[in-house]
């Protein structure tokens, strides 16, 4: 049985050498992994030279042993978040992973990396045994909320493989996480920007800011700690303890298994059980893959680590019967006291971000954008909401779409719409869908004779994603109820303007 996790044992890494002299830069990134690496690559292309640096291997630790799910489904359940946050605060959660994921695939695609990017969907579902019945209002109660909001989600009786009641959130994604690190870490170094492995930060001054790493010291303008549970950089010692208290340390355990192909839906899963089990299937030649984890518990208070294990595979067998296991490994998960990730300034000019949950690769991600965003001056819609130093966020008191109207159009308008088809070219007749056309995503209707007509899918009211509404045949929003005709012209208010042409219909 392997020990290291799938991910390290599928995959190689470019090596970096060690840090051998003093350097002067714009920004010194601490850490390698899904953060650090995304972090350095987008300030890298915002025109800022950087430095990354790790104490180990670029890839990272937790990064490395993670399940790669990417998915905006946060821990928090759609009725909790609307309960504690409010429904503005719950779509900009939402928008949020979206936009993460996006980020994903965006650099997938520039930097043609082959990395086993696939849009799959994601699957809620009640515990995997026992009675489901008082799960079920639950779970209803979720679909129903996110649906409101503008997700993609149906309610269905019995989800694939599991046969457990749940929740399809469709056009959510996994990838080979290492495979993906690689090659964008490879695109870090040159022009003014470097990468330096086996590299310890042992000290940060703040005047000037600079980084001591062993006989050589860094100089720099902006710091990124991306370290997964961030070191205190030049935070004071009671301000780097008072952060620390808004942080739980868990760790949990993985199996991989080959199993027969085709014996589940190659997609991601995740129970309502508490600690939740999660599940992805990936597709091969002569087998699919199966990785299981679960059994979560705060570190350092489980003493029969194997006991664990043992339980994963019994589950899986009993799930799988014919799943063959050849890895164990474990990682560990930061929880934050409202169930929210930390992301921001954590003093002047030193940025940090941890508290992923679940959600490692797409909140890893996101805290790269922030920071880039935070680097360059642009305003960020998700900054309030993930403050590193909120006390507590109130429902209703913030208008979630007309703070950030003047935020750049990419990012939470037509990048966070879900792409329904790949093309127009698979639209049938009288049928609208979310596609991709040029490297954009539009709302594009096929009419009975044949011509598609592609808009805009931002709602010209407040910039929400429209749905098409199969029964009806017209772009409506979730957000505030505007509808369009499936051609962009309006039919109903708020709105007062028509879906923006994208091109005339061919």
């Amino acid at each position: 049985m392997e020990t290291t996790s799938y991910w390290v044992d599928s995959s190689s890494r470019p090596r970096f050498s060690k840090l051998d002299r003093n350097l002067k830069i714009d920004v010194v990134v601490i850490g390698a992994g899904i953060t650090g690496i995304t972090a350095a690559y987008l300030i890298k292309k915002a025109g800022r030279k950087v430095a990354l640096i790790d104490r180990e291997r670029g890839g990272g630790v937790d990064s490395s042993y993670t399940t790669a799910h990417l998915t905006a489904v946060t821990d928090l359940r759609f009725h909790e978040l609307v309960r504690y946050f409010g429904r503005d605060h719950t779509k900009a959660v939402w928008d949020a992973g979206s936009a993460a994921i996006d980020e994903i695939y965006r650099n997938v695609q520039q930097e043609n990396i082959q990395c086993e990017f696939k849009w799959v969907s994601g699957f809620l579902h009640a515990p995997l045994t026992g009675p489901q019945e008082d799960e079920i209002k639950s779970l209803k109660k979720d679909a129903k909320i996110a649906a409101e909001l503008g997700v993609n989600v149906d309610f269905i009786d019995s989800i694939p493989l599991v046969k457990r009641t749940g929740i399809e959130f469709r056009h959510q994604a996994k990838f080979h996480p290492l495979k993906y690190l690689a090659a964008l870490i490879k695109q870090i170094p040159g022009d003014g920007s470097h990468v330096f492995e086996n590299t310890a930060a042992e000290e940060v001054t703040d005047k000037p800011l600079s980084v001591k790493c062993g006989p050589y010291t860094i100089s720099c303008d902006y710091l990124v700690l991306a370290t997964h549970n961030p070191l205190m950089g030049k935070t004071n010692l009671v301000s780097a303890t008072l952060f620390q208290t808004k942080l739980a340390l868990y760790s949990t355990y993985v199996v991989g298994a080959k199993i027969p192909r085709e014996t589940a839906p190659e997609a991601s899963f995740w129970d309502t059980a508490d600690p939740y089990h999660y599940l992805r299937i990936d597709r091969h030649r002569d087998f699919d893959y199966a990785i299981f984890g679960g059994e979560d518990h705060k570190t350092g208070q489980a003493k029969d680590t194997e006991k664990l294990y043992a339980q994963l595979d019994r589950r899986l067998l009993k799930l799988i019967p014919k799943a063959k296991m050849d890895h164990h490994w474990s990682g560990q998960v930061i929880e934050t006291n409202d169930g929210l990730p930390l992301i921001g300034e954590t003093s002047e000019r030193q940025f940090a971000a941890t508290g992923f949950s679940g959600n490692g690769m797409t909140f890893g991600t996101l805290g790269a954008m922030m920071a880039r965003d935070a680097i360059v001056g642009t305003k960020n819609p998700w900054k309030e909401l993930f403050d590193v130093h909120r006390k507590k966020l109130r429902g209703g008191t913030w208008d979630y779409l007309q703070e950030n109207v003047d935020y750049p159009y990419y990012m939470v308008r037509d990048r966070i719409a879900r792409v329904e088809k790949e093309s127009d070219h698979e639209l049938k007749r009288g049928e609208g869908r979310i596609v991709r056309h040029d490297g954009k995503k539009v709302a594009a209707y096929r009419d009975g004779d044949g011509k598609v007509t592609r808009c805009s899918p931002v709602c010209t009211h407040m910039g929400c994603i429209v749905h098409w509404n199969t029964a009806e045949k017209t772009w409506d929003c979730p957000c505030h109820g505007s509808r369009f005709k499936p051609t962009g012209e309006v039919m109903s208010g708020p709105a007062e303007k028509p879906l923006e042409p994208i091109e005339p219909g061919k």
